[in-house]
């Protein structure tokens, strides 16, 4: 915040003796590395985000476990009678500076740095501007952290300063206007001692409210309204004042343009992906016009107050994300490899959390990841599409719609392990990666001869109709839409589903390579029919899924028919389709070799009793299949 003078010393004394003391009785192990990195310079967290050990600056305030056990800085923080927002100890080791720099984020332009000292010698100078000064023991300070400052030590023990932000009440901006006063008649006034009082309870206040994902029209105005008041060209010619003219009609641009979208959209998250457009086409044009472009009073590149103070906050997704749950499951198979059947086998686990059921709205719901959008020609998505709006859509939508396997809504942050089956997924999953950066994978697959006759089987059926007019394909098109879709237009329904088949499980098997071997496992669907329960069981090991009473019931015995069979299931139904399936193997049959292959590599293929069966015995259980 800017003050009218770089430091203020409060009219305010404090016991550095009792807060040294306080200090002392914490455990080594409280204090962590300063989150820049600084050598030399450590933190203890007072008050964070949920009370946690983090260094974030936005969300709601509390109370950390190691401000429980300070009575009497807990009874300094209540004094000053104001909110405080994030609140630490910050540890200087002798020798040590604090580097030149100004806050310039969004955090700062309307809070104010108090800064007690607890521990600190007369060698420790602290520099903002052309001012230094020496902050003694037990006093208060707030300084303008807007101008340049730094801090050196020279000293020989470590310094250690309570160092607390707030926005400040009317009451508390009295106060500092009255110790500035005091203190100009009395410069050696340091102000009365509030002592420790072993009767009082004290907590400070602390903030609640969290910042809105979507900043209001009126602050953004504000934000930008100051920032152009600061800007200048710090050189002299005549291409350098048309760029800041420019610069200034991006400015005006993006605020009108974000009234606008604001009121067509407000925060909903629909329109969290227009913002993000608008924010990053105001970036690269800022980036074209901002050389030697800087803030008058501390000489910041404008970029870099643009970038903390208005766009990073504008769109605040990352508390959105940062709620996705953790290690979510996603089934990968191409269509019609049975792998509804496997999700509703694993949903059974009292442990599990689901959207009910496939959930292709979960990504399609966007209208940017649809066919025909800008940059998406069919249902592959990769990492580049995954940006925060869309992330954070998609994480906003699971939240709230989670379910357990009775269908009772999960409510908040659980221990449910989410779990995922579409098959279009199977051409995403770069993108559910970016999304989901701890994600497990598990990759079925099917013998292609069974998979093809269902493929035909759902296209002639019409149930199963995705896209009704595709441009450049005659009638309408049935399942997931493969890169290259269009080179199917004229060909046999064989070809189409060979076509899928091949291409869905040849881009999961790439990407699928690009992790580490330990994030996906892979599953034969033949081999979940005969052995289902080694199979569950192999599956929860690899995913941590609970393997509890309700799922060891599903697995007894034969499994029922899932949600999308189309057709009882028979042993070599295939054969009814036989002559159009056979036509097409031998294109697939490299790949269906890999894919015979990959099995028996996988490390828990000792779960699995079942391959060592006879062949003939696997033709009995085959027919237990249900396959979506």
């Amino acid at each position: 915040m800017r003050l009218p003078q770089p430091f203020q010393r409060l009219a305010v004394h404090f016991d550095a003796q009792r807060l040294r003391e306080e200090v002392e009785a914490l455990p080594p192990e409280a204090w962590v590395d300063h989150p820049d990195g600084i050598p030399g310079n450590s933190a203890l967290r007072l008050i964070s985000v949920e009370g946690e050990e983090n260094d974030a600056v936005s969300g709601r305030m509390l109370p950390t476990p190691r401000l429980a056990r300070m009575p009497y800085l807990r009874q300094v923080l209540a004094s000053f009678g104001v909110v405080w927002s994030r609140s630490r100890l910050l540890r200087l080791a002798p020798g040590a500076v604090v580097p030149e720099h100004a806050d310039i984020n969004h955090h700062w332009f309307s809070r104010v740095r108090v800064h007690v000292p607890i521990a600190t010698e007369p060698d420790v100078r602290f520099h903002c501007a052309e001012a230094s000064v020496h902050m003694a023991a037990g006093e208060a300070w707030i300084f303008d952290n807007w101008r340049l400052h730094r801090v050196e030590h020279a000293g020989t023990r470590p310094r250690i300063h309570l160092v607390a932000d707030t926005s400040g009440s009317a009451a508390f901006w009295q106060f500092v206007q009255r110790s500035a006063a005091q203190q100009a008649g009395w410069p050696g006034m340091s102000g009365p001692m509030l002592r420790f009082d072993p009767g009082r309870e004290a907590m400070p206040m602390t903030e609640q409210a969290p910042e809105p994902l979507v900043m209001s029209p009126g602050e953004l105005e504000l934000l930008v309204l100051d920032l152009r008041a600061e800007l200048v060209c710090l050189e002299d010619s005549p291409d350098a004042v048309q760029r800041l003219a420019r610069y200034h009609a991006v400015l005006d641009a993006l605020c009108r343009d974000w009234r606008q979208l604001y009121a067509l959209h407000a925060q909903e998250a629909p329109g969290w992906p227009e913002f993000e457009r608008l924010l990053d086409a105001v970036r690269a044009q800022a980036q074209a016009l901002g050389a030697n472009l800087a803030m008058r009073s501390n000489r910041v590149a404008s970029n870099r107050v643009l970038e903390g103070r208005v766009l990073r906050p504008a769109l605040s997704l990352a508390r959105v994300i940062a709620r996705r749950p953790a290690r979510p499951v996603f089934i990968i198979a191409a269509p019609r490899s049975g792998s509804t059947l496997l999700f509703e086998t694993l949903a059974a686990s009292h442990g599990v959390a689901t959207l009910g059921g496939e959930a292709s709205w979960l990504i399609e719901g966007i209208a940017a990841l649809c066919p025909g959008a800008p940059g998406v020609e069919s249902n592959r998505l990769t990492a580049a599409h995954a940006t925060d709006a869309v992330a954070a859509h998609i994480v906003s939508g699971l939240m709230e719609r989670r379910v357990d396997a009775a269908g009772r809504r999960v409510a908040g942050d659980t221990a449910h392990r989410f779990l995922e089956k579409t098959p279009k997924n199977s051409l995403r999953v770069p993108f559910i990666n970016r999304v989901f950066p701890d994600a497990q994978f598990i990759f079925l697959w099917r013998d292609p001869r069974a998979s093809l006759a269902s493929i035909i089987e759902a296209w002639e059926s019409g149930a199963w109709r995705t896209y009704q007019d595709l441009a450049g394909f005659d009638g309408p098109w049935s399942l997931l839409l493969p890169p290259d879709w269009r080179t199917m237009r004229g060909q046999p329904l064989a070809q189409i589903a060979a076509f899928q088949w091949q291409s869905a499980n040849r881009i999961a098997l790439e990407d699928l390579g690009q992790l580490p071997r330990a994030r996906w496992t892979a599953v034969r669907y033949e081999d979940l029919i005969a052995d289902t329960r080694a199979t569950a069981l192999h599956l929860c090991h690899f995913t941590g899924i609970e393997f509890d009473a309700a799922l060891e019931i599903r697995v007894q015995g034969a499994l029922p028919l899932s949600r999308y069979t189309h057709t009882a299931p028979a042993p070599d139904k295939w054969r009814r389709r036989e002559s159009a399936v056979l036509g097409v193997l031998p294109a697939i049959t490299p790949l269906w070799d890999q894919l015979r292959r990959l099995a028996p590599g996988d490390p828990a293929s000792a779960l699995y009793p079942y391959r060592s069966m006879s062949a003939a015995s696997r033709r009995a259980t085959s027919a237990r299949s249900g396959a979506s």
